[in-house]
């Protein structure tokens, strides 16, 4: 696989983290290897929380030129100076916010499993849909997203794709040949050395 065909890597962060000591680990993960964006996917509601939050990340992932998102707080974007937004609820919300945020902002729509809301979300002017878990989760209705998804998406539309949710070295190896992004989270975090789990993982990319 050359480095055109090789997926980018599309980072998502921990539910929760010590903003004391996440910020070292985050630089050097970046650090290690090349990333295409990263996605703040904090699961608190607290307001002030998540301002202190992006306030720093922002400043780590644009120091090296790399996109930041947020999940869901379409509000945040601005007020924290965001690139974009990643939406959960499919294409349900996509059309009202590319209005509210504009052309540049970077919109993803996360679709679980379903291709018909990943289509619709493109069409509403999703920069890239989301699908998953790829792995199973034990979690919800442990439904997976079937590769052949991927594989039509890859051969049919244009907008880029995601590819997450408990991925390791055995789906990545599949999944690599027909996704444009890999979403990784937990698997590097739960690690004690993420930036080492991450250049291990990537190694399934090759």
């Amino acid at each position: 696989m050359t480095d055109a065909e090789r997926p980018q890597i599309y980072l998502v962060t921990p539910p929760e983290f010590d903003l004391e000591t996440f910020p070292d680990i985050l630089a050097a993960v970046l650090d290690s290897t090349e990333i295409a964006c990263l996605r703040m996917a904090l699961s608190t509601q607290d307001t002030d929380q998540i301002m202190r939050s992006g306030d720093v990340l922002r400043d780590i992932v644009h120091a090296r030129d790399i996109p930041l998102v947020i999940q869901s707080h379409v509000a945040m974007v601005e007020r924290l100076g965001l690139d974009g937004v990643h939406l959960t609820d499919g294409a349900r919300s996509v059309r009202q916010v590319r209005k509210d945020l504009g052309g540049d902002a970077i919109i993803g729509a996360f679709c679980g499993t379903s291709r018909h809301d990943g289509m619709s979300a493109g069409e509403a002017g999703a920069d890239y849909i989301s699908f998953g878990p790829v792995g199973a989760t034990g979690l919800d209705g442990g439904e997976v997203v079937d590769i052949d998804v991927f594989q039509w998406w890859s051969e049919v539309v244009e907008v880029p794709v995601v590819a997450e949710g408990s991925l390791d070295e055995e789906n990545l190896a599949t999944i690599s040949k027909i996704t444009d992004f890999i979403g990784l989270g937990p698997e590097i975090w739960t690690d004690n050395e993420p930036a080492a789990r991450l250049i291990s993982l990537t190694t399934s990319l090759n």
